[in-house]
C-alpha cells in the first residue's frame, strides 16, 4: 500500500514538474514573441495572422504541421542575430526551419518540450541569397534556398553543385546531415563540399567557420563543378524483374568507379490493394554518353519502359517534385553490404509486412535502396577536413529504407510501431549473416533511431564539448 502511495505521489510530482516546465516554456516563448513583434512587426506571425497557417503547414509531411506561439521570418542575418539574442535572454524554446528535407520524426521536438505548442519557429526562407564567385569556383547560398534554386543559378554557367536529388529538398536540411547526391562517388557527400559556414551561435554571435560548429547557419559557401550536361536513364519494371533488378543494384554498388560520376534513385513500390509491384530506376551520369554506361546492368533487365535523355542538372532536378501536405510519412532504415540474395529476402519480408497493414487508409509504401559508395567516403579521407560520419573507405554499402505514407493521424502510432518492428527485424537478419553496420543516416532515420550514437565516439564527444554552454 505504501509503495502504491509512493508511486502515485511520484507520478503526481512528475506530472506537476512537466506541467510547470511546459508553462514556463510557454511564458518565455510568449515574451520572446512579444519582443520580436515589437522589433519586427511585419515579420512576426501569430495564430491570428494572415500567413500563419500557410507557414505552419508548409511541409511535405503532414506530421510536421506546427502550432507554435509565433513564427519569425527574418530577411537578413542581423535579424537572425537579434532573434537569437532574445531567445537567449528569455530562455525561450525555438526551432529552425530552412528549405526542408527530413520528415516529422527528426524535427518535432526541441529537447523535451514539443515544438507545436510552446516554441517559436524561425523560418529562414527570406535568406535566399545566391552569389557566384568571380572565378566561378564557389557559390554563396542562403539557408532559405531549395537545391533547385541553386541549380538554376548555376545553369547559365554550365556548373553544378553537390546537393539534393529532388526539387523540394532544402539546402540546410540536406547539407547539415551529410547529403546524398547523384555524384557522391566522385565528389563526396554534400557536407564534404562546403568550404565554410556563416553561423549564429547560441548567444547571438555571428562567426564564419569550417566544420563542427553549432548554431544557425545563415550562409553556405559551396564548391561548384563544371558539369554542363548529364545523361539520364529512367526505367520502370514489373515484379518479375525484381531479382535481376536487385542484382543490377548490387553489381553497380560493387563496381564503384570514382572516375565516372554516376548515381541513382532506386525504389520498389507496392500497392497492397492491387498487388502491383513497381521497381524503378532514376539513373544519372555526368556527361553526354547516352545510354549512360554505368547503368548498363539495369539496361540489360527487361523493362516496361525506358527513357533516355541528355539534359542539364537544373532541368533534370526541376522535374522531380514532391507534393506538400499529401501524406503522413514514416521513415526507418539501416545499411548493409551488397548481397543480392539477402536484399531479395528483405524485399519479400517488407512486401509481406505491407500486406498486414493493407487496411490503413491512404497506404503508400516504398522500399528504397540508396547506394553509399566507398569512393564517396574516400573524399573525406583526403580533403584535409574529414566529416562527422568517420566512415572507412574500404566498403561500399546499400542503405535500405522503408518509406511509408498514410492518410489519417489515428494511424500514426500503429505505423510508427510497424516501421520500427519491421526495420529492426530486417537489421537483425543482416547482423546474423555479418552483412550489417550500425551506422545511421539522419535524413532517412525514424524517430526511434539515434544517428548520433552511431558516429565515432570522438566526434560525438567533440560535438558535446563544443555545444554552447547554455544549450541555446
Amino acid at each position: 500500500m505504501k509503495q502504491n502511495i509512493a508511486a502515485s505521489l511520484f507520478e503526481l510530482g512528475l506530472a506537476a514538474s512537466v506541467a510547470a516546465a511546459a508553462a514556463a516554456a510557454s511564458n518565455s516563448s510568449s515574451t520572446a514573441c512579444t519582443r520580436l513583434a515589437d522589433l519586427y512587426t511585419e515579420l512576426t506571425l501569430f495564430p491570428n495572422s494572415t500567413n500563419y497557417t500557410f507557414q505552419a503547414t508548409n511541409f511535405w509531411d503532414k506530421r510536421s504541421d506546427l502550432l507554435p506561439t509565433c513564427i519569425f521570418l527574418p530577411t537578413n542575418v542581423d535579424q537572425v542575430v537579434s532573434a537569437v539574442k532574445i531567445f537567449h535572454q528569455e530562455d525561450a524554446q525555438f526551432a529552425i526551419r530552412g528549405g526542408g528535407h527530413m520528415n516529422a520524426s527528426r524535427r518535432r521536438q526541441t529537447h523535451s518540450i514539443p515544438v507545436p505548442t510552446t516554441s517559436t519557429v524561425v523560418t529562414l526562407t527570406g535568406l535566399s541569397q545566391r552569389t557566384l564567385s568571380a572565378n566561378r569556383s564557389n557559390i554563396a547560398v542562403g539557408p532559405g534556398n531549395k537545391w533547385v534554386d541553386v541549380y538554376a543559378a548555376l545553369d547559365p554557367y554550365g556548373l553544378d553543385a553537390i546537393g539534393g536529388r529532388l526539387k523540394t529538398i532544402g539546402v540546410p536540411g540536406l547539407t547539415l546531415i551529410g547529403g546524398f547526391h547523384y555524384f557522391n562517388n566522385k565528389y563526396g557527400w554534400a557536407m564534404d563540399n562546403v568550404l565554410s559556414y556563416d553561423v549564429v551561435l547560441g548567444n547571438g554571435t555571428l562567426v564564419t567557420a569550417g566544420a563542427n560548429n553549432f548554431g544557425i547557419v545563415t550562409n553556405f559557401l559551396l564548391k561548384v563543378y563544371p558539369i554542363p550536361k548529364i545523361s539520364t536513364q529512367i526505367q520502370a519494371f514489373n515484379e518479375s524483374a525484381v531479382p535481376a533488378f536487385i542484382k543490377a543494384l548490387c553489381d553497380f554498388t560493387n563496381a564503384d568507379d570514382s572516375s565516372i560520376a554516376a548515381g541513382s534513385v532506386i525504389s520498389i513500390q507496392y500497392n497492397a490493394t492491387t498487388k502491383v509491384v513497381a521497381p524503378s530506376l532514376l539513373g544519372v551520369q555526368e556527361g553526354t554518353e547516352s545510354p549512360p554506361s554505368r547503368f548498363a546492368g539495369f539496361a540489360a533487365v527487361p523493362a516496361v519502359q525506358t527513357v533516355l535523355n541528355v539534359t542539364t542538372p537544373w532541368q533534370w532536378a526541376d522535374t522531380l517534385d514532391t507534393p506538400n501536405q499529401m501524406f503522413r510519412i514514416q521513415f526507418g532504415h539501416h545499411i548493409m553490404k551488397p548481397d543480392a540474395d539477402q536484399i531479395y529476402q528483405l524485399y519479400q519480408i517488407w512486401k509481406d509486412a505491407v500486406d498486414q497493414i493493407a487496411d490503413v487508409s491512404g497506404l503508400y509504401p516504398t522500399f528504397v535502396l540508396n547506394v553509399m559508395p566507398k569512393s564517396a567516403n574516400a573524399v573525406a579521407k583526403t580533403n584535409g577536413v574529414g566529416n562527422v560520419w568517420g566512415l572507412d573507405d574500404d566498403q561500399s554499402w546499400i542503405l535500405f529504407q522503408t518509406s511509408t505514407a498514410w492518410a489519417l493521424p489515428e494511424d500514426d502510432l500503429r505505423m510508427t510501431a510497424w516501421s520500427r518492428s519491421l526495420i529492426e527485424h530486417m537489421h537483425s537478419l543482416n547482423k546474423e549473416k555479418g552483412l550489417s553496420s550500425e551506422f545511421l543516416y539522419m535524413g532517412d532515420a525514424g524517430e526511434f533511431q539515434n544517428p548520433f550514437s552511431t558516429f565515432p565516439p570522438s566526434n560525438v564527444e567533440r560535438r558535446e564539448t563544443e555545444d554552447h554552454p547554455s544549450r541555446v
